[in-house]
């Protein structure tokens, strides 16, 4: 029996591909999978905060069209804080502004149909808080913000929001409402 020469085993060099040029196709393809990678996975976060946020947007968007509709008259700064809120969140800025003035929109229409329609649809939205403590809290802070945001939060909007502390069960007096 003869042993093999172990040197016939290792293929023709020149019927390979150089091997750096191989090194280089598989870094490439290893950095353009990486970055697929990065993309979806941006991509399913974005989404998944999304599905954990949808009912927080609605509520403070409902809160806010609740406020904004109080003295009857829905004002430009209103609409921007609400909106300048939304983009500075860290939980909500996931959603688009599209999004949002679909969600105020929705809200509006109830609102201009029967002013009472309206407001038992926003406070629907908003009652979903209630077992949600920090971010009740934070919606309230918000409606605030939105009824001061034409320089005057007037006692009409202090008293939405009071009622939207007492959809929530919070006390009025924590947010200076009383």
């Amino acid at each position: 029996s003869r042993i093999p020469n172990p040197e016939s085993r290792i293929p023709n060099p020149e019927s390979r591909i150089p091997l750096p040029t191989t090194l280089r196709n598989l870094l490439m393809a290893l950095e353009w999978l990486k970055q697929r990678y990065n993309e979806v996975s941006a991509s399913l976060k974005t989404e998944v905060t999304k599905l954990k946020n949808k009912g927080f947007l609605e509520a403070v968007v409902a809160g806010c069209a609740l406020v904004a509709h109080a003295d009857g008259i829905v004002r430009p700064e209103e609409k921007q804080k609400m909106m300048g809120f939304l983009r500075n969140s860290e939980t909500l800025s996931a959603f688009s502004t599209e999004e949002v003035i679909t969600i105020f929109d929705k809200y509006a229409r109830q609102f201009e149909f029967d002013y009472q329609i309206g407001q038992a649809g926003a406070l629907q939205a908003v009652a979903k808080l209630k077992d949600k403590e920090a971010e009740a809290r934070l919606m309230v802070r918000v409606c605030c913000a939105i009824g001061a945001a034409d320089g005057n939060f007037d006692d009409q909007e202090k008293a939405i929001v009071r009622k939207i502390c007492a959809e929530l069960s919070l006390n009025p007096k924590d947010f200076d409402l009383v």
